[in-house]
């Protein structure tokens, strides 16, 4: 099975390099993590929610938006990060750039990636303990929506200037 595994990996990377046994693991990490939040939920009676409203889902987007840009990208994450990526420089407002290390560097250095697994915690938050989890995605909604208003203020500020 393995060497039909390898083969088939070495078909589909061609020439290139790409890391398909650590995004194999980074896959199986989360069908886990999925599958025991699954798991856990129905031995213990919990039920996820009728539909999620358009608030629920207002506040999911602006949390894994916010939360997976701070974890990806702010620097006073970096030592999270720091095991699995190389700094590489400021790369906005209150945004630094990393060169990731690995598969899972690529994970932790790349907010898109990152928000797939936000916004997955979120859901599970929202069937082990909603009231929790929508106070969380209010302050970093909250956060998001002052990081647009600080930057619309600098952006106003050097027009009049």
């Amino acid at each position: 099975m393995t060497e039909m595994l390898e083969k088939a990996g070495r078909a589909y990377n061609g020439e290139h390099d790409l890391p398909l046994r650590g995004y194999a693991r980074i896959l199986t990490v989360y069908g886990a993590t999925v599958a025991a939040a699954i798991a856990v939920a129905a031995l213990t009676g919990r039920r996820p929610p009728i539909r999620v409203g358009p608030m629920d889902l207002l506040l999911m987007a602006g949390c894994t938006h916010k939360l997976s840009r701070r974890l990806a990208k702010d620097p006073v994450t970096s030592p999270i990060r720091a095991p699995f990526t190389r700094f590489e420089g400021h790369s906005g407002p209150s945004e630094i750039d990393e060169e990731p290390r690995g598969t899972m560097g690529e994970l932790l250095a790349c907010p898109f990636c990152l928000a797939q697994w936000t916004a997955t915690g979120y859901a599970i938050g929202l069937v082990f303990a909603p009231r929790l989890t929508r106070l969380a995605g209010a302050t970093m909604t909250a956060v998001a929506a002052s990081d647009w208003l600080q930057l619309a203020y600098c952006k106003l500020m050097r027009s009049a200037s």
